[in-house]
């Protein structure tokens, strides 16, 4: 059990009969009336974002929750299978999960976050960015080499499709920001 001034970003609670973590909170206290808190909560079996207010004092059900890292083996007809880097033990997921699966390569390190209690499997976090080497793109223009606002699409290994900048060319390794799919720069090999 917590109260609301236990309240931080990350904090794994109970609430109406899901999980969530708390994304941003902030504690008001209005010329007139109790003090609430403005909470935006994020649902870890669904991916939802709610917005609610809790009165100043109201006590929650916490939730245990741990990170834990997983390498990225392979995909079968059971989903994607990763293993725990201390234990070794394998575990299937299916890609529904997974924001931004298609980002993902073969030996890959993610976090997966486990509800403690139950040890079930809540959400899989890729790290913010990852190396890629692009499969397919058009030639780039002589002339653009220098701007970045006008882009291409282009193919990754993974098979994941993004917008790069002009003066990209096939089998250039680069980087990618997966939480919104954008290219964020070239890598120098």
């Amino acid at each position: 059990m917590a109260t609301t001034s236990d309240f931080r970003n990350g904090l794994c609670l109970e609430y109406n009969n899901d999980l969530y973590t708390i994304v941003k909170f902030q504690h008001v206290k209005p010329g007139k009336g109790p003090a609430f808190v403005r909470t935006k909560l994020k649902s870890l079996t669904t991916g939802r974002v709610i917005e609610n207010t809790f009165s100043a004092g109201v006590k929650v059900n916490t939730a245990r929750v741990e990170r834990r890292p997983y390498q990225y083996l392979y995909t079968d007809d059971m989903g994607l299978i990763f293993m725990h880097l201390e234990t070794y033990e394998q575990i299937s997921i299916q890609p529904e999960m997974i924001e931004n699966a298609d980002l993902m390569k073969e030996g890959q390190t993610v976090e997966i976050v486990v509800h403690a209690d139950t040890e079930t499997p809540l959400t899989v976090d890729l790290p913010s960015f990852v190396e890629l080497t692009i499969t397919y793109t058009e030639p780039g223009e002589k002339g653009n080499t220098a701007s970045t606002s006008a882009q291409k699409p282009a193919e990754l290994e993974t098979g994941a499709k993004i917008m790069v900048p002009l003066f990209i060319n096939t089998g250039e390794l680069i980087k990618v920001d997966t939480r919104n799919r954008s290219y964020a720069e070239r890598v120098k090999k």
